[in-house]
Parts: C-alpha cells; structure tokens; sequence
C-alpha cells in the first residue's frame, strides 16, 4: 500500500521534483565522468611521463571527489527542505487519516529509495555516454593513440557513485524522518498561511552602508588589478577578504535600498504589474543576503577559473611553437673552458653531426658588478617599492653577440647587432620586462668587464635561450665579442634540431645521445649535466594544460550546479508561499499573460543579480590572474576561453533558471486549475 502511495506520489509531483531530479542526475553524471577517468584512459597509447600525469590527474580527481561528495549531499538535504515543505498540507491529511509519523517516514523513505534509484540510473547512464566523449577529448589533449578505442564502461567508477551517492541519500533519509518526527500537525495546516516579513531596513543607513562597500570594493579592485607587483602576501589576502566583505554588505544595502529605489521610479513601478514583481523579488534578496553572497563568490570563483583553465591550455599551445623551437638542449660545465658541447658530444657520441640539421654552441659569462642595482642605478629604490619582489644583487648572466645570434638563426628569430658601447637586455618574463622597461627609458650605462656600455634600445629585446613552455626568462645582457675575452665561464649551453621526424626515432635520438654523455664523466671531466628535450616539454606542458582543465572543470560545473540548485529551490519556495498573491491577482482582473510575465522577470532578476556582480568581480580578478598566472603561460585565445566558460554557464546556470521558470509557473497556477 505504502508503495503504491509513493509511487502515485512522485507521479503526481513530476514538477516539483524536476530540479531535485535534474541535480541528482547531473551530480550523478559528472560524478562518474570523472572518476572514470582512469579506466577511460588505460587504452590510449602514451609515453611513461604521461601516464605518471594521468595518474596524478586522477588521483587529484579522487580527493577532491570527497569534497564534491559533501557538498553534493548538502545540496541534496537542502533540496529535500524544499519538498518537504511542498507537502505539508498532505502530511497533515495524512495525519488527520490517522497515519502515524512512523509511517509517514517510511513513506517518505521509499520514495527518497525510487527517486535515488531512477536518478542514479539515468546518471550513470547519461555519464557513460558522456565519458566517451571526454575520452575522445583527453586523447586529443595527450595527443595519444586511439587506434585501441573502444567502448569502455568503468565498474570501479559505478561503484564509486554508487557509494557516494548512496551515503547521501542514508543523510536524506535520516533528515526526512528527523523533520516528520519532529513536526506537529496545526504547523503542517497552516504553513501556507506563513509568510516571511522581513523588517524594513532603514534607507539612510543603508545607503551609507553601499557607499562604504563599493569605495572598499573599488579599492580592492585598484589593488588586485593595477597595483598588482606591490602586493605583499598579507596584503593580497586582506584585499580578498574585503572583496567579501564588502560583496556581503552590497547585497545587504542593496536589498534595504531596492524596492525604495523602483518606488522612485513611478513610471516604472506603476507599469503593468511591475510594483507586484518588485516586491516579490525584493522580499526574496532581502531573506537571502548571506546566500546571494554566496553564490556569488562561487560564480566569481567558477568564471575565473573557467577562463583562466582554457586561456592555459591554448596558450601552452602556442608557447610550445613558440618557446620550443628546437628538439634538444644540454648544459655542461668543462674544467678545459675552449671545449664545447659540441666538440664533447663528438668525441662521445658517434657520427653525432649526422643527428642534425642544424645546432649552436653558447657560453654563459658572469660580471660580479653587473647586477640589478647596477642595472636600475638610482632608481633602485624605486623600483623596490614599485617591486618588491626585486633582488637588487641578482647578477646578470652575459652572452657574445656572434653566439647568440646563431642561436636566434636557428630559432628563426630576430638577430641583434651591437654598435661598439652597447649592450642589449634580452627578456621575455612580463614581471621583470616592466621593472626592466622602467629603467632603460630614462638610462646612462652599464659597466661590464670594466667598459661603460649604453641601452641598445630603450626597452627589453624580447627574447630566450632555454628551451620552454613558459616565457620564463627574467633577462641576460648581450655584449660584443671582444669584451668577453678572459672573462669568466659559468656554463655552457649546446641547442640542436634533429633531422628525425618520426616520433620514435626523436625519442631514440635523444636517448642515445643523453645515454652517451652521461657515461663519458670521466673521459670529459665535467662539473654538471643537465638537458631538456621538446618531447619532455611538450609532455610536461601538455599535462599541466589537462590537469589545470580538468580540476577547473570539475570545481566549476559543481559550485554552477550549487549556485543554480539554491536559487532555484528558493524561487520554488517563494512561489508555493505565495500561491494566494497570484491567485489575489487573478481575482482582480490580471492577465494571465501578465502574471507569466512577472514571474519570468522575478526569475530572471533574482538569477542575474548575483551573476552579474560576479561577472563584475570577474573582470579585476581576471585582470590580477593575467598579471600573476597568465602572464607566465600566455593569454593565447582569451576571447574564445571567455566564449567557451559562457557557454558552460549558460547551459547549467540557465538551465536552472529555465526549469525554476517552469516549475513555479506550474505551481502559481496549480489552484486556478482545480477551482475551474
């Protein structure tokens, strides 16, 4: 009997279940796609580096599955509020029929059990289907092999879900019948008579209180954004911490100041049923600061990191043609300093010209006089507090001109050339361009090697020696020549471009060679060794793009699908509560096209006002990313990162919106319809 009721029940309450459904089966699904991450990958063909990163990308995946999890699960009781309350005039029936509570919550159990199975059934499902998909796109992002492809359900990742989800739904269980225990039967019957009135906030104060938090949140964004070098550690956190702050008592203020607002605004509040709606909408931001606030700070947090997971994988992209223009690189130290790598590899490694198209040899020489402080003169102290960060008795490593210019040959770059007192400053690290850019503007001379040299130019010459996937070169001075006769070596660097093209072939190329110097120690004598390789790079960049990707979609669609899911139960509250407002209108002589129109607006406002303050914030916090972290790896495809996190929200966010629309729509309207 009691298994007939529920199911005639959750039949019958389709609508109202349609959010907590729609979050359960999208928990459910994410949940899986990432888990199933391990198995997803297992076919594709990838080297050892790779897999190691795969494994680290899952195992971060995992952990963090235990914070998704929990949240999850709060999401869930709390969207159990929501339908509990929908159905307290039934439990009340059910009451006065003479059913117990006891049953009531078995009643209540077997449908949490059918919900739960019907959710987790089509989550899975809709997950499996989905992990193809990403499984395509991770062997795309590895650049693996997907000749072994085939369709791959993960046991262990079902298990998981299962699991997971199952000690929510035990939370939900024990909170339904912890709530039908503890109600009584007269608040049951007249909870539709209970409306919140919030008190009035007073005006002056709470125009004084939104002056006061948008000069403190206008001074946070100054500070993150445009004085982002002088930021100390302690100084950024409280920046952060005001951000906050100052986010909670603009909704605050807002919220006493709204209503007052359109008020003024006659001929906007007496239009149509707009003085209605308003109310509406402000009774609901007024009971919701703290939550609003909330929201959003994690639409701030899902934005930024959205943009800023994508605007790292493009640029990685990019900055790998770029900054990795050559198959390898070693650097070496010699006790003989007229011996270069090239001439060791020779002797070392057999019919070692053979393995190249094109190479260079480069010194690395040191001046002890020529550091930063030298550099800035008397802006040092400036720059200092413009740039704490700042070093000042860092010392500058020096080049010859002819060796570089080799090496910009073989990058296909850019050569310079040096007229007899100059000296050039080679940069491409943003930080240090804009400390470096700052001196050479307005400049006198270096002394190196004991000869006063001018600027070549008035600003860094973009440029790199070491291989890379980041522009991390903090500057070096290229000088003629002549000048670094004598002078002292402190290591010497060997750049090559193999003339194998095929993968395997490069990565025995590059394993003999290496293999090679690391055994002739004791024929060479050399103080260090150390090499790179494009393969190594390109892994290594390719791994931090999937891992940053990954975590960063993982976090954002969940705090989306939170933000979305506590805004839409509350809107679906408000419209059960106010049920006798709507029918009020219609008594009066509403249009029913007015009522659906005011609605859709109260809706709409009440999901955009606290995505556009994060939209807001987003734009100085990605301002403050591309000055800490963007800059590193590039901003590469930035307009497309930001088209591509719209999209994401637009879907999950506004599919909330959308589905909130509907349901209450259904509910306002469920009493017109049994009068008739």
């Amino acid at each position: 009997m009691l298994f007939k009721i529920s199911v005639n029940n959750i039949r019958k309450s389709l609508r109202d279940y349609a959010v907590y459904f729609f979050t359960l089966v999208i928990g459910v699904a994410i949940f899986y796609i990432f888990n199933a991450m391990e198995t997803q990958t297992a076919y594709l063909t990838v080297s050892s580096n790779t897999r190691e990163i795969i494994r680290l990308i899952v195992s971060l995946v995992s952990g963090l599955s235990i914070f998704v999890s929990i949240v999850l699960g709060l999401l869930i009781v709390y969207a159990s509020r929501f339908l509990m309350k929908r159905r307290n005039k039934e439990f009340a029936l059910y009451l006065m029929l003479g059913m117990g509570k006891g049953k009531i919550s078995l009643l209540l159990l077997i449908e949490t059990l059918l919900i739960g199975i019907v959710s987790l059934a089509a989550g899975i499902g809709i997950g499996i289907l989905a992990s193809q998909f990403t499984s395509s796109f991770t062997a795309r992002l590895f650049e693996a092999d997907m000749n072994s492809y085939k369709f791959i359900v993960s046991g262990s990742a079902i298990i998981r879900t299962i699991l997971y989800f199952s000690i929510m739904y035990i939370a939900v269980m024990l909170f339904n019948g912890f709530t039908v225990s503890r109600c009584k039967l007269i608040d049951l019957m007249q909870s539709g008579r209970k409306s919140e009135n919030p008190k009035l906030k007073n005006p002056v104060l709470c125009v004084i209180v939104f002056i006061i938090s948008v000069i403190a949140l206008g001074y946070a964004y100054y500070n993150v954004s445009y004085n982002t070098f002088s930021l100390a550690e302690n100084t950024l956190t409280l920046m952060i911490i005001t951000g906050a702050v100052s986010t909670l008592t603009i909704f605050w203020s807002v919220s006493g100041m709204l209503l007052r607002v359109i008020m003024s605004m006659k001929n906007i509040y007496y239009r149509s049923l707009n003085s209605f709606t308003f109310r509406q909408l402000s009774s609901k931001v007024n009971t919701m600061v703290v939550s609003m606030t909330v929201i959003c700070l994690m639409l701030f947090v899902t934005i930024c990191t959205l943009i800023t997971a994508f605007s790292m994988r493009n640029s990685l992209n990019r900055n790998l043609n770029e900054l990795c223009p050559a198959d390898i690189q070693i650097e070496m130290s010699f006790e003989n300093e007229s011996l270069k790598i090239s001439q060791a590899c020779q002797m070392t490694v057999p019919n070692f010209d053979s393995y190249f198209t094109d190479k260079s040899d480069l010194t690395y020489f040191m001046d002890k006089n020529v550091t930063i402080s030298a550099l800035a003169g008397d802006k040092i102290a400036d720059l200092k507090k413009d740039f704490p960060f700042i070093f000042e008795e860092s010392i500058l490593n020096i080049v010859k001109q002819s060796e570089y210019n080799n090496l910009m040959e073989l990058y296909g770059r850019e050569t310079i050339q040096l007229a007899e007192n100059e000296f050039a400053l080679v940069c491409n690290l943003q930080k240090a361009i804009n400390v470096y850019n700052d001196v050479l503007a307005d400049y006198g001379t270096l002394n190196v090697f004991g000869k006063e040299l001018s600027p070549y130019k008035n600003s860094c010459v973009n440029g790199f020696i070491g291989l890379s996937s980041q522009p991390l070169n903090d500057g070096f001075i290229v000088v003629q020549d002549n000048l670094t006769e004598g002078a002292k070596q402190i290591f010497k660097i060997f750049t090559g471009k193999l003339s194998a093209t095929d993968k395997m072939e490069i990565a025995n190329a590059e394993e003999f060679i290496i293999d090679k110097l690391e055994r002739s120690h004791d024929k060479l004598n050399y103080g260090f060794f150390e090499y790179n390789t494009r393969t190594d790079i390109k892994e290594n960049s390719i791994g931090i793009g999937a891992l940053v990707i990954f975590l960063g979609l993982y976090l954002g669609l969940i705090f989306l699908i939170t933000s979305g899911v506590i805004l839409a139960l509350r809107s679906l509250s408000d419209s059960v509560d106010s049920i006798t407002r709507y029918e009020m209108l219609r008594k009066i002589g509403a249009e029913e096209s007015d009522i659906a129109k005011s609605l859709f607006r109260q809706n709409l406002l009440f999901f955009a006002i606290p995505l556009a303050v994060a939209v807001i914030h987003s734009v100085f916090g990605m301002k403050f990313a591309m000055n800490y972290v963007l800059q590193i790896f590039g901003t590469e495809g930035m307009a497309k990162s930001i088209s591509l996190a719209s999209l994401i929200i637009l879907i999950i966010y506004g599919g909330y919106f959308i589905i909130t629309y509907m349901c209450s729509k259904s509910i306002i309207k469920i009493r017109k319809t049994k009068e008739r």
